[in-house]
């Protein structure tokens, strides 16, 4: 495990302004004051909004000025995700992450072009692929890294599988095996409590926020976890994406503080672990 925690939290989507910037500002010092190494994130756009009539986002033009700002008002890294090649050189000159959706992992021309831009790349395993599967996509990263001589790295994040056609579960065996790809892997706390075909129509996805801490534990106990992903607003029953899954900053915080408290003890345990080899 890391010394620090990563924390990635942010709204689900970049909405305004005065949305991500009351986010950051919130999050940046409680994240310092409790040991965590701080990536703000937001979407500038939803491309995989269940319903067309959905709103999307501001685009990458309207809020890089955004991403900016963050930057350099609160001096963390940012994070924003990426749909289409061609967005990574535009989101890498505001952005230090470039976040992979998870129903994009095994995009090879999308991971590339991530990879070639030199920024940390954060791959979301996708809910139907199995953790060992993501060996492969690392490969995808490091055959740019290689032939371009960069020294840059990944994270990989896991966010469920999909349970049946309207359920997500979480199967905490992933992060040790994706562990063994050498890179640090992050549990994405929000995204996991999700069930994808909502339970009241099919106009938005559903989630049960209810159980995020009861996951973020797990995840962070199991002592291969390195960090979180969170997504964290305001007022989440007014967002305009994801409104059942994110929380709110006093729930953000509450949450960070337990999880602080884990993380020693669970880094400490992962060590014995060889002692339990199969075969």
């Amino acid at each position: 495990m890391l010394k620090k925690p990563i924390l990635i939290a942010g709204p689900c989507m970049a909405e305004s302004q005065e949305v991500v910037q009351e986010v950051a500002a919130q999050l940046t010092p409680f994240a310092r004051e409790h040991g965590f190494d701080y990536v703000f994130k937001a979407s500038f756009d939803k491309a995989n909004r269940t319903s067309i009539t959905s709103f999307r986002g501001p685009g990458l033009q309207n809020a890089s000025s955004w991403f900016e700002d963050i930057r350099r008002t609160h001096e963390v890294a940012t994070l924003t995700d990426i749909h289409l090649p061609e967005q990574a050189a535009m989101a890498a000159e505001v952005c230090d992450i470039l976040q992979i959706p998870a129903f994009l992992c095994r995009q090879t021309d999308l991971i590339q072009a991530a990879a070639k831009t030199g920024k940390v790349v954060n791959i979301k395993k996708g809910q139907f692929l199995a953790p060992g599967a993501m060996a492969e996509v690392c490969a995808k990263l490091r055959q740019v890294w290689q032939h371009t001589q960069n020294t840059s790295t990944a994270w990989l994040t896991e966010r469920g599988c999909f349970f049946g056609y309207g359920d997500l579960v979480v199967d905490f065996r992933s992060l040790a095996t994706m562990k063994k790809n050498g890179f640090p892997v992050i549990f994405d706390v929000t995204h996991s409590t999700q069930s994808p075909a909502s339970t009241s129509s099919n106009q938005v996805s559903g989630a049960r926020r209810s159980v995020a801490p009861l996951l973020a534990r797990a995840a962070i106990a199991t002592g291969y976890c390195d960090g979180v992903f969170m997504e964290v607003h305001p007022n989440p029953s007014k967002a305009q994406s994801d409104a059942a899954a994110q929380l709110s900053i006093p729930q953000a915080k509450q949450l960070l503080k337990q999880l602080q408290q884990l993380w020693q003890t669970s880094a400490l345990m992962a060590v014995d672990d060889y002692h339990f080899q199969d075969g």
